[in-house]
């Protein structure tokens, strides 16, 4: 017998994780590992090592890179199309692999001759974060047109010990609700057709093994950086692994290709790690540093933020935002947004989207005197727009009805009132550019705040099909003309809080709104789900108004200020109507985050749990070894204790040959609810200039002394390696 002849590999290699695929003659590159980095690949084929079972087809059928439907693989396939109900099987024959850097970007192209495709995958391992990208292309090149029903952008392989699966639900006001599966034989999928990423199917999740903490332990997690429809499923396989796929969820007839044309899908942003969820939330968080756009080339201190959106509404008149910007400013405000009610006709939300320019009854000469007056305050200016949307009362609907997304004879839906244009639409496009390039040209505009606030239906284009995928590419160019006319101008993206944050519309936006519920209790929990796939700068994290508008909840000014200061600090309420003692305690906070935000938005974020109702994240830089130097700490109790007395907190990240000083920060004029009394002289030590000086080891397994304290406050301390 002649001897089988050793197999090929393709593999990428990142600092701490492999991938690592077979080259099989004439098939598809089989799926062999993904996981902790490997010295070298294995030393013989899959089909060399695996007896096949009885009643089973003669040849072996393992996961490939695209599994295809109707030639013998009986799982989820990365690829369902036909030609008016022919070719609806595909086999790919012919495998091209081209690096363009080896062992870390390559693209495997694959042809069916037969079915007349050609599919490329594009993989990429960064070497420093382990974030491994994908994405697919299809080109038609048949004479007759493809219908694709179904394109992943990528298919990944899991390990047999993957075990539950960790996803976010949730609804405005109540994003980022954590939901935990244990996989099983049956499968698991999450799909939005909302048109959005949606607040309630975040398109990405976290697969853990037995084992996985928040800071150990083998975790995997995918993203899909997409606005639009999605699509992710967890299948089972038979030998005991699984496969796990992502992509955008077609609407009928938006996959149709005519002869020659070609499909991309949307990018996945892939990472496993062995440091548990917060190893892998670093690599998410450095992948996304590195592609943010920002203007000028780099991020710069993140900006105090006062929107007027809860301190006024619709009601904004010149005399009393000026009113607003100047208590803005004496507190310590930075940039002064001025949300939805600006514009003509605006003063409520039945009427006047669509119509960008200044309201005659409101600003008679126009935006320039206030924003002259914000400039010199010493603060930058922004303005909100909603330019995908439209209410039937308004002038544009007027002259363009035909402009909104509608199907024939269907009636039109609306949502706040509001419809949504077609901006796929050169005309349309063009229009709104024209408006918002208008204002930013007249004046120093430096922010947008770009709003979203409703699911697309009836998102008929002009000629009857489907819009969905057309719209979210439409708003994806728009945003890049914007940016690429006004370089200097930050965009924010908001969509009724919370539904439309991904890694797709950040190529475009350096801040995400990241819920409409500022009730700071609320937050903590949406603020720790945002933050295992998102750095805290991008975060927009607000002091609201002491009575919670969304919830109606009232907290201490010293907990909503400290809830807000774990990421993009900012200020929505009516800063004219605070107390004296209420004005001077929140540009303390300020001034407090103005110091520290240096630390906040670079390094690392960790976050833990005590099951005694408290919640921790720590914010720090680590050295070569791995272990932390600087670290601030922010540790919330969101429940009365359970305890008699409160547990320690064990601190994972400090270096256990070091000593650490240790000081609690609390800024001047923080009132204290009644009953935070800690008498024990531990933090009286705390609270002196010196702090207290104590081993990194103690503190990594016995744990840091936490005070006895009442529900919704917070603890803050700043340890230092000496």
């Amino acid at each position: 017998m002649t001897a089988a002849k050793p197999p090929k590999y393709l593999s990428l290699h990142g600092q701490n994780t492999s991938l690592v695929l077979e080259l099989p003659v004439g098939e598809a590159p089989i799926w062999r590992y993904w996981g902790p980095k490997l010295r070298d690949e294995a030393p013989h084929g899959l089909r060399a090592s695996r007896p096949l079972p009885s009643f089973m087809l003669d040849l072996d059928q393992p996961l490939t890179l695209a599994p295809s439907f109707g030639v013998g693989w009986f799982g989820q396939s990365a690829l369902l199309a036909h030609r008016n109900g022919q070719a609806f099987a595909q086999a790919f024959t012919q495998c091209d692999v081209h690096w363009d850097v080896p062992e870390q970007s390559v693209r495997v192209v694959l042809t069916d001759p037969l079915a007349a495709i050609e599919l490329t995958v594009h993989l990429s391992m960064d070497r420093q974060s382990d974030v491994l990208t994908m994405k697919s292309s299809l080109r038609n090149l048949g004479d007759t047109a493809l219908d694709v029903q179904w394109l992943a952008a990528g298919t990944l392989l899991l390990p047999a010990q993957a075990q539950n699966v960790r996803s976010y639900a949730g609804q405005h006001n109540h994003e980022f609700l954590l939901q935990t599966d244990k996989l099983s034989r049956s499968l698991w999928r999450r799909e939005s057709r909302r048109g959005r990423t949606s607040h309630d199917c975040f398109p990405g999740a976290v697969v853990t093994t037995d084992g996985t903490t928040e800071s150990a332990g083998l975790v995997y997690g995918a993203h899909l950086a997409w606005s639009g429809n999605h699509q992710q499923t967890i299948e089972w396989l038979h030998d005991a692994q699984y496969q796990w796929q992502m992509g955008e969820w077609l609407a009928p007839g938006e996959g149709l290709l005519a002869a020659g044309a070609g499909l991309q899908t949307p990018e996945i942003v892939a990472s496993c790690s062995t440091q548990g969820l917060n190893g892998l939330a670093a690599n998410f968080h450095a992948e996304l540093r590195q592609r943010l756009n920002w203007p000028g080339g780099q991020m710069r201190p993140r900006p105090v933020h006062l929107n007027t959106w809860e301190g006024f509404y619709f009601d904004v008149y010149p005399d009393k935002v000026k009113e607003l910007a100047t208590a803005a400013a004496a507190v310590g405000v930075e940039r002064f947004v001025l949300d939805d009610g600006w514009f003509h006709g605006r003063h409520h939300d039945r009427a006047a989207l669509g119509d960008w320019w200044p309201d005659e009854s409101k600003f008679p000469q126009g935006l320039g005197d206030l924003v002259s007056h914000v400039n010199a305050l010493g603060m930058e200016f922004g303005l909100w727009f909603e330019p995908e949307m439209i209410n039937p009362d308004s002038d544009l609907y007027r002259a363009h009805p035909d402009w909104a997304l509608q199907l024939a004879g269907r009636p039109l839906i609306t949502a706040r009132n509001q419809l949504v244009l077609d901006i796929s639409r050169p005309e349309v496009s063009d229009y709104l550019f024209v408006k918002i390039d208008a204002l930013l040209s007249a004046q120093p505009i430096r922010y947008i705040k770009w709003d979203h606030n409703r699911d697309l239906t009836t998102a008929g284009l002009h000629d009857g099909t489907a819009g969905y995928r057309a719209q979210v590419h439409a708003a994806y160019a728009l945003f890049a003309r914007i940016r690429a006319a006004h370089p200097e101008v930050e965009i924010e993206s908001c969509s009724g809080g919370g539904g439309r944050i991904d890694f797709g519309v950040l190529r475009h936006t350096h801040r995400v709104w990241t819920s409409d519920c500022i009730d700071a209790l609320s937050r903590v929990d949406i603020q720790r789900g945002f933050l295992q796939f998102f750095p805290p700068e991008i975060m927009g994290a607000h002091v609201g108004s002491a009575r919670a508008h969304t919830t109606g909840r009232t907290q201490s000014m010293a907990f909503r200020a400290a809830v807000a200061l774990s990421g993009h600090f900012g200020v929505e309420l009516d800063a004219r109507i605070l107390s004296e003692a209420d004005a001077a305690e929140l540009k303390a906070w300020i001034q407090m985050y103005k110091g520290l935000r240096d630390r906040l938005h670079h390094g690392q974020v960790w976050q833990g749990a005590i099951d005694d109702g408290i919640v921790w994240q720590a914010h720090g830089d680590v050295d070569v070894t791995g272990m932390a130097s600087d670290v601030l700490l922010l540790v919330y109790r969101t429940q009365p204790t359970n305890h008699r007395y409160t547990p320690r907190l064990p601190l994972p990240m400090l270096d256990t040959q070091a000593n650490y000083r240790l000081q609690q920060l609390l800024p001047e004029g923080t009132v204290l609810p009644t009953g935070q009394h800690n008498t024990a002289p531990f933090f009286d030590a705390l609270n002196a200039a010196d702090g207290v000086v104590l081993d990194g080891g103690w503190l990594r397994h016995a744990g840091l002394p936490l005070p006895r304290t009442q529900a919704e406050t917070a603890f803050i301390v700043r340890m230092t390696r000496v």
